[in-house]
């Protein structure tokens, strides 16, 4: 038994090594051949419907690229963006914009239903928009836009004094600034903001002063004083008033002007699937905030605290979900990233052995990088593929865990611990000392000197209970139990 079990032991540690650097290869070959799951669309003249409802970010980024490519490839009439949000992140508004002005498809704004808002980022998403449209008792405006977190810019400095200067001057320079308002940093936003609608408005021909005033201002209009102030183009109580009154309407497109046919135009809503809805809950700012101080604090307990591997997998992995919501990780660097993290960590888990810390936040990386990539840009990522991968790896860890369980139950096979477990021969006659009987057995082919609650013969077969020191503690075996284990 010295002899087999070691070589047992580096049997199965090589077995688990080996597996474990074969799934990175057997991911690469699933992803490769994996099929793909696209929706099917209807095709003909169509009109497809998007509802954006909530703050705009990275999901709703997506969920609206996709859809214009989706009108396209179809070959839609166009495309209504029906609108009900409090505004978003800037980055993600410019991007939906890009696709807006870049399509082939004619993209309609349309704020609904009443009682809904198109709020900061929606009002620009109103004005970049072939068609702007509002529902009665809504509303547009309050397109300020507001740094996230108020960090601090890096005012100018203020110019000295002059003595003789009066206090009319004062107050004129005090007025001077307040006008201007906030530091440097928050007027070259400002500025770059109303450059930015100014232009929406100029390429469309809507009101460019009203929406400078929305953001320096951040004044509101309701639909019919919107309507009045050449700020939107219709105001439409529901989707088929909207479409009657968009028939023969010209809208100018980047391939050219086109002619809107809407009569008998059937619409087809391409609701928001599993993905996009979890995306949003991940990406909505305070979640996003707190994934943040989670994955902040994850990672500094983690250096502070070496080995304890639950605080660092749990801040590696919402540290990048972080990033991707407030988008400093694109969605394909953030996917990516959270993949190889994850195939990281199960790797990780044959060499390191966490009992499963390491290899269940490799499985929720893994997934959660595999969701975020799925219906990108590029291509498409099945369900099967991601699942059957995910399947693969779980089995792994299932499997190294029980491993581990299994080798904890295993009486040690070398060292003192394993003399528990042993049988010695008595040398000699022990003899009574302080009320106990010392003598001499032979372990393992050494010489111990022992000790006995009961008297002890030379030549006896006695049970080692205990190694103390250099002393083990003994009894003698029962007749009919003198054979080897």
């Amino acid at each position: 038994m010295l002899v087999t079990e070691p070589r047992l032991s580096i049997r199965s540690r090589l077995y688990r090594r080996g597996f474990a650097l074969l799934l990175p290869v057997i991911a690469l070959l699933l992803l490769a051949f994996g099929s793909t799951i696209r929706d099917a669309g209807a095709e003909g003249r169509s009109g497809l419907v998007l509802t954006i409802d909530g703050a705009i970010g990275p999901a709703t980024m997506d969920y609206v690229v996709r859809g214009i490519r989706s009108a396209e490839e179809q070959g839609a009439e166009l495309l209504v963006l029906q609108i009900d949000t409090p505004g978003g992140l800037m980055e993600s508004m410019r991007t939906i914009i890009k696709a807006i002005l870049a399509a082939d498809v004619p993209v309609i704004s349309y704020v609904a239903p009443e009682g809904a808002r198109a709020a900061s980022a929606g009002t620009y998403i109103l004005y970049g928009s072939h068609v702007a449209a509002m529902a009665p008792a809504t509303h547009l405006g309050s397109a300020t836009p507001v740094q996230m977190g108020g960090l601090p810019g890096s005012s100018e400095p203020e110019p000295e004094p002059d003595a003789e200067s009066d206090s009319a001057s004062d107050d004129t320079a005090a007025e001077d600034s307040k006008r201007r308002g906030g530091t440097a940093m928050e007027r070259k936003v400002l500025e770059d903001a109303v450059s930015y609608i100014r232009g929406l408005a100029d390429r469309h021909g809507r009101n460019a002063d009203w929406a400078e005033e929305a953001v320096r201002e951040a004044v509101n209009l309701g639909a019919e004083q919107a309507l009045e102030q050449n700020v939107i183009d219709l105001v439409a109580s529901n989707l088929q008033n909207l479409l009657a009154q968009l028939d023969g309407h010209v809208v100018r497109l980047a391939s050219g002007d086109r002619t809107l046919q809407t009569q008998d135009l059937e619409l087809v809503h391409l609701e928001a699937d599993w993905r996009t809805r979890l995306l949003a809950v991940i990406t909505d700012p305070n979640v996003a905030y707190f994934l943040m101080i989670i994955g902040f604090y994850g990672i500094i307990f983690e250096l502070s605290n070496p080995g304890a591997i639950v605080p660092g997998v749990i801040g590696a992995i919402c540290l990048i979900l972080a990033l991707f919501a407030f988008q400093v990780l694109s969605v394909n660097y953030a996917g990516l990233a959270l993949i190889l993290l994850g195939l990281a960590f199960i790797v990780g888990e044959a060499f390191m052995p966490s009992f499963g810390i390491l290899g269940i936040g490799g499985i929720i990386a893994f997934v959660t990088g595999s969701i975020i990539l799925m219906d990108g840009s590029h291509s498409d990522i099945s369900i099967p593929t991601i699942g059957g991968i995910a399947l693969v790896a779980a089995g792994f860890i299932l499997w190294t865990v029980l491993r581990l369980m299994s080798l904890r139950r295993h009486h040690p096979v070398s060292g003192r611990e394993q003399m528990g477990f042993e049988k010695a021969e008595a040398l000699d006659r022990f003899h009574d000392s302080e009320g106990e009987y010392r003598g001499h057995v032979r372990l393992s082919g050494e010489r111990w000197n022992a000790v006995s609650a009961t008297p002890i013969h030379a030549g006896e077969v006695l049970q080692v209970l205990a190694v103390e020191g250099l002393t083990v503690r003994v009894r003698a075996v029962p007749q009919g139990d003198n054979g080897d284990d």
